[in-house]
C-alpha cells in the first residue's frame, strides 16, 4: 500500500520511512505542509502520516484542505503536543486517529492498518480468497495450511490484489500503489512480479487465483481461484 508521510523533522521523516518500507509499504516523504498538499492532488494515496507542526503549511490546515477537496484518504496525525485541544482539532478537521510523539512504532504500524481497514468495503484483520490467506500484520501467507515465503514487493502486490478482490485492476493502479514517487522504471515490472506470485501462490496448487484481463489488467478471483 501507498504511503505519504508528511514530516519536516528529517530523522524522524527517514526513520519512518525506513521502517515502513521494511514492512512492504510505498512510501514518499514531504518535507512541508505545502509539498504534501501537492503530492496529495498528484498521487492516490491509501493513507496519510501527518504531523501537526509543518512549515509553509500546518497539518490543521493541510488535512482541511484536503478534506475540502473531497478527499477522504485516511490520516494519522502526529504532534509533539499532548493536550486535549489538539486532539480534538485535528479530528475536527477531518482526521482520522491521532498519536502523540514520542510514540511506539509497533503501535503506528497497528493503528495505519487499522485505517487501511476502515477505508476498504470489508474490514477483515486477515485478507482471504478462499484457502488463499495474507496476514498484513506478521506478513505471513498461506494456501490453506501450505505457508508461502514471498519477497516485500510480493507481498505488497498481493495484499493490493486481494483488497481489490473481484475487481479489475491495471498495471498503473498496482504501481501507483505499490511503487513510490521517484519510480521511474518500465511499467511491464508488474508483469515480472505477476508472473513469480502465481509460481508462488497458484502453479504449485493448481489454482489460478490472479486472472489476466487482456487490455485491463488482473483480477484476483474472490474464491481463490
Amino acid at each position: 500500500m501507498r504511503i505519504l508521510v508528511v514530516e519536516d523533522e528529517q530523522a524522524m521523516a527517514q526513520s519512518l520511512q525506513a521502517g515502513l518500507e521494511a514492512e512492504g509499504f510505498a512510501v514518499d516523504v514531504a518535507p512541508d505542509g505545502q509539498q504534501g498538499l501537492w503530492l496529495a492532488g498528484e498521487v492516490a494515496y491509501d493513507a496519510i502520516i501527518l504531523d501537526l507542526m509543518l512549515p509553509k503549511v500546518n497539518g490543521f490546515v493541510l488535512c482541511r484542505t484536503l478534506r475540502e477537496r473531497d478527499d477522504w484518504t485516511p490520516v494519522l496525525m502526529l504532534t509533539a503536543k499532548d493536550g486535549h485541544l489538539d486532539e480534538a482539532e485535528g479530528l475536527d478537521t477531518g482526521a482520522d486517529d491521532y498519536l502523540t510523539k514520542p510514540f511506539s512504532f509497533v503501535v503506528l504500524l497497528a493503528r495505519l492498518r487499522a485505517l487501511l481497514r476502515r477505508r476498504s468495503r470489508a474490514r477483515p484483520t486477515i485478507l482471504s480468497s478462499g484457502d488463499l490467506h495474507l496476514d498484513p500484520a506478521t506478513h505471513e501467507v498461506r494456501r490453506g495450511t501450505n505457508e508461502i515465503k514471498l519477497t516485500a514487493r510480493e507481498f505488497s502486490i498481493l495484499e493490493f490484489l486481494m483488497r481489490e478482490s473481484g475487481n479489475v485492476v491495471s498495471k498503473a493502479k498496482i504501481m501507483e500503489h505499490v511503487w513510490d514517487f521517484s519510480f521511474d522504471g518500465d511499467p511491464n515490472i508488474v508483469e515480472v512480479y505477476i508472473r513469480s506470485l502465481r509460481t508462488k501462490i497458484d502453479i504449485p496448487f493448481n489454482r489460478r487465483s490472479i486472472g489476466t484481463i487482456r487490455g485491463a489488467g488482473y483480477k484476483m478471483a474472490s474464491n481463490g481461484g
